[in-house]
């Protein structure tokens, strides 16, 4: 499933958008697909995480997505660690971490944080080497000059 996930990340970078994507599956069937969206939008909430399961909600008519694994290219950030909480999915699949913002293991562990409410199984690691990859080659190009796309991490 991460190379769904990937197939995302590479369509926010040809979108000028740094390059994460999501998915949310349940018993096998993708339930939504997302990549970043932020300058698109021009919403600082647009996370490919954050509007996967927004989707995948609607689409399941209900908030809940219990028994459900979300997939990111990137470790999730603050807001999408709490989202994906939220939304109580069995488990988080993550291709490479980020020791800037990442809430999933780096500079936090949410989803493992035994004062909350509701934990997860987490799987870090999954072609990681793809995904930081692509995260290099976007930030190169934008420090070259060759996309249009103004500050910010996502």
């Amino acid at each position: 499933m991460l190379d769904e996930a990937l197939a995302e990340a590479r369509a926010a970078f040809e979108e000028g958008e740094v390059p994460v994507g999501a998915l949310v599956v349940r018993d096998g069937v993708v339930l939504s697909r997302a990549h970043n969206r932020v300058e698109g939008e021009r919403d600082p909430t647009a996370h490919a995480e954050r509007l996967a399961l927004a989707e995948a909600a609607r689409a399941s008519g209900y908030e809940r997505l219990v028994g459900a694994t979300v997939y990111s290219t990137v470790e999730p950030c603050f807001m999408c660690a709490g989202a994906i909480l939220l939304a109580r999915p069995a488990r988080l699949v993550f291709g490479t971490r980020d020791p800037k913002f990442g809430a999933c293991g780096s500079l936090a562990d949410l989803p493992r944080d035994r004062r909350l409410n509701h934990r997860l199984a987490v799987v870090e690691g999954i072609r990681a080497g793809e995904c930081a990859a692509l995260l290099r080659e976007f930030f190169r190009a934008r420090r070259v000059g060759r996309l249009g796309v103004r500050g910010g991490r996502r």
